[in-house]
């Protein structure tokens, strides 16, 4: 019988080495699998490569792996935001270091790993920085720049529903990559708010299938206090 529900999200991630390649759900706040990062933290891989749109937000998520001292290197798109002192401290420092990637290029060299495919021409990035010491060529009279898979040895994503075959739900805008993600890793871990019986899932609905999942958690909803009419006023 097929179960891929563990117990905990220690149990999840008990296995992750240092030097893992760890790609992490979330754009900006949103989708970000909070739980499966303090429980890595917890767990202590050492040495990461870290794939995510931006370089964390204060002091949480993938920041709060960057204050641990956990992280190498960061793959994304977004390494300065408003909040993102963290990273910024550390790479003046020159204790972590940065692969910018176009936020599409991000997604497509993780898509591309998930199908299968070699490498792709695209032309984001021709001509600047970032297509330095790449393969270039011209298509249709466009200058176009060789990119390559980003392969995951883990994939940490947030779904709302999975059932113990690993398929998932996700909701609204906590999608974003935890699709693309869960299907560029060796291994993906989902924690979820609900664990539904098989079937109960729309499979129209399901963006997610399970062959894409290797372990599933439930984590409990975080409470969010309610702000009193008079005080909204």
């Amino acid at each position: 019988m097929i179960d891929k529900i563990l117990p905990s999200v220690e149990a999840a991630l008990a296995d992750v080495g240092d030097g893992s390649t760890v790609l992490i759900g979330g754009f900006g706040g949103a989708g970000v699998p909070e739980e499966l990062i303090d429980a890595l933290i917890a767990q202590g891989a050492r040495e990461l490569t870290i794939v995510n749109n931006n370089a964390g937000n204060a002091e949480f998520g993938v920041a709060a792996l960057l204050k641990a001292g956990r992280v190498r290197k960061i793959v994304c798109s977004y390494p300065r935001t408003a909040d993102s002192y963290l990273f910024e401290a550390l790479y003046r420092a020159g204790k972590v270091e940065l692969e910018l990637v176009p936020q599409g290029t991000l997604s497509e060299r993780m898509r591309a790993a998930g199908a299968g495919i070699g490498a792709f021409y695209t032309p984001t990035g021709y001509g600047t920085d970032l297509a330095k010491g790449k393969e270039t060529r011209m298509i249709d009279g466009r200058g176009h720049v060789l990119e390559h898979p980003i392969r995951g040895d883990v994939a940490l994503v947030k779904a709302e529903r999975g059932d113990r075959w690993g398929n998932l739900v996700y909701r609204k805008s906590a999608r974003n990559f935890g699709p693309t993600m869960a299907s560029a890793a060796k291994c993906t871990i989902a924690q979820v708010y609900e664990i539904v019986e098989l079937g109960a899932l729309d499979p129209e609905c399901i963006v997610t299938p399970g062959i894409f999942v290797t372990r599933v958690v439930k984590v409990p909803r975080k409470k969010t206090t309610a702000v009193p009419a008079e005080a909204a006023a």
